[in-house]
């Protein structure tokens, strides 16, 4: 087995496992009513992370050459705040307020524009606040799906 085939196999892995342990998670928590949209996403998530991996392992994906050091190093930082935002941001700062803190930090990180003008941090703000009213709308409004709520909402 190749270099490639084994890091796609790894990372596949993975990515398999965190998706059954979502689904897992979603189908043991309740209220169970909450837990429907969870149940729905999860399930997909991880039948499609499950075909991923059978790909890898099977040598049926067609792979690139991997993932190098350099951009390793420029996910680390979004995969940390993924982290922060999953294990702890989510339920102790509530979902709307950890999830436009997450995503205008990860907006600020990787996009290119200047960090040097005051323009391209107020369209930043202006984005995450647009990103927010469409995720409001989505899970409350139309999902009718429950958030954690915790400090603010």
């Amino acid at each position: 087995m190749n270099l490639n085939r084994v890091q796609h196999s790894v990372s596949s892995g993975m990515v398999a496992l965190i998706g059954l342990w979502v689904c897992w998670v979603s189908f043991t928590q309740q209220p169970s009513e909450a837990f429907l949209f969870p149940r729905m996403i999860s399930t997909v998530f991880v039948l499609l992370a499950l075909w991923t991996f059978a790909k890898a392992v099977l040598g049926w994906s067609k792979v690139g050459t991997g993932i190098y050091a350099k951009h390793f190093t420029n996910m680390l930082p979004g995969l940390l705040i993924a982290l922060i935002y999953v294990f702890w941001a989510a339920k102790g700062l509530g979902f709307y307020t950890s999830t436009s803190m997450a995503f205008f930090i990860l907006l600020s990180l990787y996009d290119p524009a200047s960090h040097t003008e005051i323009r391209t941090w107020v369209k930043r703000l202006i984005i995450t606040a647009v990103f927010m009213v469409v995720m409001y709308g989505l899970f409350a409004k139309l999902l009718k799906v429950y958030t954690p709520r915790e400090i603010f909402f």
